[in-house]
């Protein structure tokens, strides 16, 4: 499959409205188990479009090694970036939805600079006073979409890594929390951790009795 090239579109046509700090945003960490969903908002310089702007994609079709150097120079180069981190705990409180559309939140109030413009991969934000819009597949179409993936991705691969030495046995550096045979085999065996997600099958199974409905596969995790 030919990995799509995210252009700049969407921002050529705020800036021909007069928009100038517009901020891509996006979340990781949706699926896994364990963990916490993180958000990222980068601002990038349109005016200068530095070449390694041509670099960006979104973040599941880069290497680890790609996603590292294009986050570093977003960080080095980029007008603004912010991160949001909301953990597993909120997860299980409010729901996957609301927690990615608070950690999107966060993200922006750790912006530097104000953005007057938001595009957001897939979401809209009730209650942001910043006109913004939910670019579907925005993470592949759209060049501040896709490198707010990378900051997020990057951000969230490195936290899981700081949390596998405090929670060993999982495998967290490796799968980063998500739901490969390895991580359910060691779930299987050692039990859920603080890190796990209780709400999500199957750790919610290993936490309290299945309906029948739950056990016959029936009940999508939310």
């Amino acid at each position: 499959m030919v990995s799509q090239i995210p252009t700049f579109v969407e921002e050529e046509r705020l800036i021909a409205q007069g928009y100038r700090l517009i901020a891509g945003i996006d979340e990781v960490g949706r699926g896994p188990l364990a963990g916490p969903v993180v958000a990222a908002a980068v601002i990038l310089p349109f005016d200068e479009r530095p070449s390694w702007l041509s670099l960006v994609r979104d973040s599941k079709q880069l290497t680890p090694s790609q996603r590292e150097s294009i986050f570093d120079r977003v960080l080095e180069s980029g007008v603004a970036f912010g991160v949001g981190v909301v953990s597993q705990e909120v997860i299980d409180e409010r729901g996957i939805a609301p927690a990615t559309r608070l950690a999107m939140r966060y993200a922006i109030e750790q912006l530097s600079t104000r953005p007057d413009y938001l595009l957001i991969d897939y979401m809209r934000l009730p209650g942001i006073r910043i006109p913004q819009k939910g670019v579907v597949d925005g993470d592949s179409i759209c060049v501040s979409i896709a490198a707010a993936s990378i900051v997020a991705k990057v951000t969230r691969d490195h936290l899981m890594v700081e949390l596998d030495s405090q929670f060993p046995g999982y495998g967290l550096a490796q799968h980063k929390g998500y739901g490969t045979p390895e991580h359910l085999e060691a779930l299987q065996r050692l039990g859920p951790c603080p890190l796990h997600r209780k709400t999500f099958m199957p750790v919610r199974g290993r936490l309290f009795p299945l309906t029948s409905e739950e056990a016959a596969g029936t009940i999508s995790e939310r």
